[in-house]
């Protein structure tokens, strides 16, 4: 019989609980409030703001996301838990792609920069293939992947590097330096600028155990 009553008391207050989760997740309608809820429950439940690009996230997940409008929420269920996810933005961004070569001026001489560069380009123009040059010599972990930096929306790159991806038409290639950085390139480009539709995402974890 006391079991019977713990129980009939935990389920109404579960019930609340739940609903007033669903308010505040309800209430949450702009970037801003999503990262402060996310900063609130990050530690208890892994909540966090994610963004989906189009053209990099191919999940099921990201699918589903794609099709719900702005404040359309999913929930999965999983062992324990209960995840959800509702969307806060939705919006189509110009995209640049671009590959490149990186040399870190800080631990190689300009001198032996720009003799690389010259003949890196040298052998490109000759045949030899972009991905394999930069596994060779770009000396950042982009190299594994053969340079190429897939799509990146405007204002998430340095502004020069960004400027030189707008102005320069496919297939070219070019260097680039940033000075103040110590930054030397290599860049090829490797398709035109395209609108891509990105979401923003608030995700929070609640356990259900």
């Amino acid at each position: 019989m006391k079991q019977l009553l713990v129980l009939l008391v935990f389920i109404p207050i579960l019930s609340l609980s739940q609903e007033s989760l669903e308010e505040e997740l309800d209430s949450i309608s702009s970037i801003e409030d999503a990262k402060v809820f996310a900063k609130t429950h990050k530690k208890e439940n892994k909540s966090k703001v994610l963004i989906f690009n189009k053209e990099k996230h191919k999940t099921k997940l990201a699918d589903a996301l794609f099709k719900l409008s702005v404040g359309g929420k999913k929930v999965l269920d999983e062992d324990q838990k209960k995840i959800y996810y509702k969307v806060i933005d939705k919006k189509k961004k110009l995209h640049y792609r671009v590959s490149y070569i990186y040399f870190d001026g800080r631990t190689m001489p300009m001198e032996d920069i720009k003799s690389k560069r010259s003949k890196i380009i040298a052998q490109y123009k000759e045949g030899y293939k972009f991905e394999a040059l930069a596994e060779l010599h770009s000396m950042d972990l982009n190299a594994k992947r053969g340079g190429d930096l897939g799509w990146f929306p405007e204002g998430r790159m340095h502004p020069d590097f960004e400027n030189a991806a707008k102005i320069h038409d496919k297939d070219d290639i070019f260097t680039l330096d940033i000075e103040d950085r110590q930054w030397y390139y290599i860049v090829l480009k490797t398709h035109e600028a395209k609108p891509i539709e990105e979401i923003t995402v608030l995700k929070y974890t609640e356990v259900t155990k």
